[in-house]
């Protein structure tokens, strides 16, 4: 488990509730739909025996512009 540090109060909530209080703790919960669900909230989170990391995805809508060239254009 990661760091609640910063995460909403609601995702704290999530993690606290799934029984995690520290960090790099294990825990063996049941395997039922609202437990899945609970993960699937904090996935970025908590990382699922048996199951790969997988790297949450960059935003889709963040403009990617390049570096400025203005101080490389003065001569200095």
């Amino acid at each position: 488990m990661k760091s609640t540090i910063g995460a909403k109060p609601v995702l704290r909530a999530t993690v606290e509730s799934l029984g995690f209080r520290r960090l790099n703790q294990t825990r063996e919960l049941p395997d039922n739909p609202a437990v899945r669900g609970m993960l699937k909230a904090v996935a970025f989170l908590v990382a699922v025996d048996g199951e790969p990391y997988v790297r949450p995805k960059r935003s889709r809508y963040k403009i990617w512009r390049s570096r400025s060239d203005k101080k490389h254009q003065r001569g200095n």
